[in-house]
């Protein structure tokens, strides 16, 4: 369709629209003014609604999609229905004017155009939705039939011999000029047989929908589930009666919205929300009213003549019912309505099991799959703190970000993609969200920890293959050769202690100097593998010690130090004494460098199962825009490799605080002792 053709459409559909609104209109303007004999039993019908709605409605999808035939059916049988409303009012206002000629010709035309009108809408158009196709070629029978029926009803109408018994007395009998006396004696039995025969066409015409959902891929399952339900609701009203016309009016105006929402499928609203709420707040007001009334009952008799205590036993009982019934509730409708994925604690448990199957090298992935098939989104994935990152299919340019925090503790983010093709509802979404992200951070934070495990295990062992490189260059190219040219000094001295007693006298100098030299290279070896200060001065003192000849380096500053012990630290492990004393050093070294500080104090605390080492400055403090140099993150990797952490900060007031904190009981022996003995260090 060209762009000429397409704007004659829409002008047709828009003005097929207008003339059902100014006659529906109309309508409602000349039944104000019927005399009261001659005024409706209600005040409105469906097709009413219909004639209103299904145009305007008709149009719209017209004028976005003009080869659609669902657009045109609607636009056509709103068109029939507000002729017919408009034809009915007529009639009656040209009976009660005395006019019954005019009256019996327009009850001909209303008869007719509500004959076509439920034809088009309660046949055609469910069978032709959403694509403007027959579910199968076999359905063509079911058309040919039900327009036959209703071609049926329009002529019983129009040949009407006498008003039947569920025909409204008036004050008059209008004539029929097209009425045939020869069906006077079958003619009511005929028009209920083809009422009944209308309504089973229009039931049949719901299955086919209803066939077409079941058989349907999940997209379009969710773009049928809105006029499958709103016509089988709109179907149970037809088939009460007159009797429910309010409901039944008002649940007309939203076919046309649902047919619209399904074909043109604007955004495929969540109808499974609306559906899901509605059982939920059925079943609490049957359940609670249940409980109430009980338990009113029952405390009634037991305590009689109190009634005031009957409906408070009755009030409590049905609130402390309410919150467990709806839960229970609204996993059995998102059982119903979503399958296996549509109750989140079942997601939770296949996350649990999939998690335990899985190797621990892959158990992000498998929580990342079990979340985007519990939320049908294009994509999902986990960004790890860190910089581990999983993703499972296309999240997108903008995915959803939801933080993920263990115990307090951000450990990474989890990005949610797209809606997929069987998207869910928002409120079942978040259900689904709020149940899984627990278990997605434990994960998360586990695979963080392991990572961090696996990268120190890397680190340490880099270290240690760099600390003995270093030992055996040292030892090699210091030690050795010194021991060796101390070796050939003793050769030469003892050749020529007889024949040169005074170059014998030199030669065991130097010796001497050697060995001095030899003792100096010992000392820097165990000193790079464990300070000898804390074996002879013990944690405090070798700290104290420490921080006053390190700082004194810095006379013109005026820096006083103070240490504060608190706690036994005779016991602590090698590794723990180790550790606390490079971090102290490091940090008194940074404050030398870079704090311009008055005053330092250093607190060795020990707390159970941990020792706290902080170091207080009241310098300048850390500025914005500062980096973690290599000091700071070797304070934090050595705290990180005992599993304890290390955190620098700036003081409100002004200064830095270094806080480490190391565990000390998993470094203890089975006993109770330290662990002692030389330890290799990381770093030196």
């Amino acid at each position: 369709m060209d762009g000429r053709e397409a704007a004659l459409a829409r002008v047709i559909a828009w003005g097929v629209a207008a003339v059902s609104l100014v006659a529906v209109v109309l309508a409602f303007l000349i039944q104000t003014r019927l005399p009261e004999a001659w005024r409706p039993s209600i005040p409105a019908t469906p097709d009413h609604a219909a004639g209103l709605a299904f145009p305007l409605v008709g149009a719209f999808v017209v004028a976005r999609r003009p080869r659609l035939v669902v657009g045109w059916l609607m636009c056509a049988g709103g068109l029939f229905a507000a002729l017919s409303v408009i034809a009915a009012m007529l009639m009656l206002h040209a009976a009660g004017t005395g006019a019954m000629d005019a009256a019996g010709l327009l009850r001909i035309a209303a008869g007719t155009a509500w004959a076509f009108g439920g034809g088009i809408l309660a046949v055609l158009v469910p069978l032709l939705s959403p694509d403007g196709r027959l579910p199968s070629p076999g359905w063509r029978a079911h058309v040919v039939v039900s327009m036959t029926v209703f071609a049926a009803l329009a002529f019983l109408l129009a040949v009407r011999p006498k008003p039947g018994p569920g025909v409204p007395r008036r004050p008059a009998v209008m004539p029929n000029p097209l009425k045939i006396e020869a069906l006077a004696p079958v003619h009511h039995q005929l028009y209920e047989a083809a009422y009944l025969a209308m309504e089973v066409c229009v039931v049949v015409a719901l299955i086919a929908l209803a066939t077409r959902f079941r058989k349907g891929d999940p997209a379009t399952r969710r773009q049928i589930a809105w006029p499958l339900v709103t016509f089988a609701v709109y179907i149970v009203f037809l088939l009460l009666g007159d009797d429910y016309w309010a409901p039944a009016v008002l649940w007309t105006g939203l076919i046309p919205v649902a047919v619209m929402v399904s074909v043109l499928r604007y955004r495929l609203f969540g109808i499974d929300t609306v559906i899901s709420r509605a059982f939920v707040a059925a079943g609490l007001i049957a359940a609670v009213s249940g409980v109430y009334f009980g338990v009113g009952a029952v405390s009634s008799l037991l305590v009689a003549g109190y009634h005031q205590v009957a409906g408070l036993a009755a009030a409590l009982f049905a609130g402390a019912f309410f919150q467990p019934m709806r839960r229970a509730l609204q996993r059995a409708v998102d059982r119903l309505m979503y399958g296996p994925v549509g109750d989140p604690r079942l997601l939770a448990e296949r996350l649990t099991q999939e998690v335990r199957r899985a190797d621990p090298a892959e158990a992000l992935g498998v929580v990342v799959e079990v979340v985007r098939d519990g939320l049908a989104v294009d994509g999902a994935a986990v960004r790890v703190t860190g910089g581990l990152s999983v993703e499972s299919g296309d999240i997108g340019a903008a995915p959803r970000e939801i933080s993920l925090v263990w115990h307090g503790e951000p450990v990474g983010h989890l990005l949610i993609g797209r809606p997929g093709a069987r998207r869910f509802a928002a409120a079942h979404d978040e259900r689904v969200i709020a149940t899984l992200l627990p278990y997605v951070a434990d994960v998360a934070h586990a695979t963080r920890m392991a990572a961090d495990l696996q990268r120190s295990r890397e680190r340490i062992l880099a270290a240690r293959e760099e600390e003995r490189r270093r030992l055996r260059r040292d030892l090699h190219d210091g030690l050795g050769q010194t021991l060796g040219a101390m070796a050939m000094t003793i050769n030469i001295a003892r050749i020529s202690i007889k024949r040169a007693p005074s170059t014998a006298d030199d030669l065991l100098k130097d010796l001497h100097n050697g060995m001095e030299a030899v003792t100096g290279d010992i000392r820097e070896l165990v000193y790079g593998l464990r300070p000898p200060a804390l074996d002879d001065l013990g944690l405090a003192r070798a700290v104290r010690q420490l921080a006053e000849t390190t700082l004194a380096r810095a006379d013109e500053t005026g820096t006083a130090v103070e240490v504060v012990v608190d706690g036994e630290l005779g016991d602590l492990p090698a590794a723990v004494e180790v550790a606390a004393y490079r971090i102290a050093q490091e940090a008194v070294t940074n404050v030398r460098r870079h704090a311009r500080a008055s005053t330092v104090m250093i607190a060795l605390v020990r707390e159970a199962g941990r020792l706290v080492v902080s170091v207080e400055d009241d310098g300048v403090g850390l500025r914005p825009d500062v980096r973690a140099g290599v000091g700071t993150s070797s304070m934090r990797e050595r705290a990180a490799e005992l599993g304890g952490s290390c955190v620098v900060t700036s003081r409100p007031g002004g200064g830095t605080l270094v806080e480490a904190r190391l565990p000390t009981t998993a470094l203890m022996g089975e006993q109770g002792h330290a662990v002692r003995g030389p330890v290799a260090s990381a770093r030196e």
